[in-house]
């Protein structure tokens, strides 16, 4: 008997790293393998933000949005992260989106140490950083799915 394998499922995640001046965007390839930054929005109003997002969903067929969460570094929620829930409730809502979140600590810290490594100044390119700081998230969450539902089909074959 010939198997035939199952079509890989397609993803379209789109990831987004909130700020009070800018929202990083990354997008990911149809594999769900390897996130990339798309685009730097710099923030406006809520509406013209929405509609921006909105632009890049309707693009890239986008399912599911992963929002950066920045927990504070003993592990809470402070007022940052609830400003960033009361934004991404509104914006699912407006998408009709699921959204995930993501522990963004770090991220912003790990883009700046990226654009360092390429001789590039982190205080001329924050726009960029958003970019990669989104795309960082999303890449740790393509990698969680990732190792949870091969961990899962292991646990039936078994």
């Amino acid at each position: 008997m010939i198997s035939q394998e199952q079509p890989k499922p397609f993803i379209s995640a789109l990831g987004l790293d909130f700020g009070r001046k800018r929202i990083g965007v990354a997008g990911c390839d149809r594999t769900g393998l390897i996130a990339t930054g798309i685009t730097t929005i710099e923030r406006t109003s809520f509406e013209q933000d929405v509609e921006q997002i909105r632009q890049i969903v309707n693009e890239r067929e986008v399912q599911i949005l992963v929002m950066g969460l920045p927990y504070s570094m003993d592990g809470s929620l402070g007022f940052q992260a609830r400003q960033v829930q009361k934004f991404t409730t509104r914006l699912a809502k407006a998408l009709n989106l699921p959204v995930e979140y993501m522990d963004e600590r770090l991220t912003s810290y790990q883009a700046e140490q990226l654009l360092i490594a390429e001789n590039r100044s982190p205080s001329r390119h924050k726009g960029l950083i958003d970019r990669k700081a989104a795309a960082l998230i999303l890449q740790q969450w393509l990698d969680v799915k990732r190792a949870s539902s091969r961990s899962s089909v292991a646990a039936i074959e078994y």
